[in-house]
């Protein structure tokens, strides 16, 4: 490493431009994809490096924070940071960011998609067809939800819940939310939105569910047993949130038992693993965390996280750095 210049860690290889962007100002090194998920081995190797450019998988502990002697800044290549020890990066000076907004259309689009795809059957159809079953037009093959005049049930009205309620809106959808606090008149008259106090009443009446909130203590399990007992039969779940949001468990059963009707899940409880009773749960679509999967998204989210490392590594005020997180 050259000593006149400080020292990057990217946890993992992320977009060409990214890298050469940070290459022009500081000594970059790009782990191998999965290494650094091992707390241990982040621990092993911190030490000489000023900035850490991590993914959500990688565990930045208390003990990862204070082997990292040199770290000035940690900034997520997403926009939530739950993987990250907040307070003690606080206690410790170190900066934390995050990347907010850059994602927001992306994944508007990607829960847009998801709801169609489920509500319509369609990697059911498809698999029907690949597997030579299509003999022709079928009057009762693969009937699915109508979602003009359904009910969209929102929990986590921020931006990317906003986003697909827009979204939803186009297709005739009726918005309802729960959120830790009601919109401004404004944005809930934009969105001809109505507020749910209880997240339980919202799940009664909402033809599907779709969970854009964070992942905090009041947020964990929110979708448990009660919850889906408490949705229609008929009803579909969307999770592009985070997965601990939902009881996995207690979903597949759901599932199984077609308490409810269906579900789409970008995000899972303990990735890269997918608990075993979903795997095989019926009208189930999976995907592998890509909500924010095209081109310009992660070209932007990288483009944000490593202007904040720039940025407190030049010593820049912090109130001129947006997305730096407070403790």
């Amino acid at each position: 490493m050259n000593s006149g210049k400080p020292n990057i860690l990217i946890t993992e290889p992320i977009p060409a431009k990214v890298i050469d962007h940070l290459r022009d100002f500081a000594n970059v090194t790009v782990g191998e994809k999965g290494y650094f998920q091992s707390e241990e081995n982040l621990i092993n190797e911190i030490q000489p490096y000023d900035a850490l450019l991590c993914m959500l998988s990688v565990p930045v502990t208390e003990a990862v924070m204070k082997a990292g002697s040199n770290l000035k800044i940690v900034a997520n290549f997403a926009v939530g940071y739950d993987n990250i020890d907040v307070e003690t990066a606080g206690s410790l000076g170190i900066r934390v960011a995050n990347t907010p907004d850059v994602l927001t259309e992306a994944c508007g689009d990607y829960a847009m998609g998801l709801l169609l795809a489920l509500s319509r059957k369609l990697k059911e159809a498809e698999q029907y067809l690949r597997d030579g079953n299509f003999k022709g037009w079928e009057p009762l093959g693969f009937l699915g939800m109508e979602l003009r005049n359904r009910n969209l049930g929102i929990i986590g009205m921020g931006r990317i819940g906003q986003a697909f309620a827009h979204r939803a809106r186009a297709f005739g959808m009726n918005i309802l939310y729960h959120n830790r606090s009601k919109l401004d008149p404004d944005s809930e008259k934009a969105l001809d939105a109505t507020y749910i106090e209880d997240s339980g009443e919202l799940a009664e009446k909402s033809d599907v569910v779709s969970l854009n909130c964070p992942l905090t203590d009041n947020t964990h399990h929110l979708v448990d047993s009660d919850f889906l007992n408490r949705m229609p039969v008929h009803a579909l779940l969307i999770n592009i949130s985070r997965g601990a949001v939902i009881d996995e468990v207690a979903l597949a059963e759901a599932l199984h038992n077609k308490a409810i009707a269906g579900a789409a899940l970008d995000v899972f409880e303990k990735e890269p693993e997918v608990h075993p009773k979903l795997l095989t749960a019926p009208n189930t679509l999976l995907l592998p965390h890509i909500a924010s999967a095209t081109h310009r998204t992660r070209q932007d989210i990288g483009m944000l996280a490593a202007d904040a490392i720039i940025s407190v590594l030049n010593g820049k005020d912090d109130r001129e750095i947006p997305n730096l997180i407070t403790p």
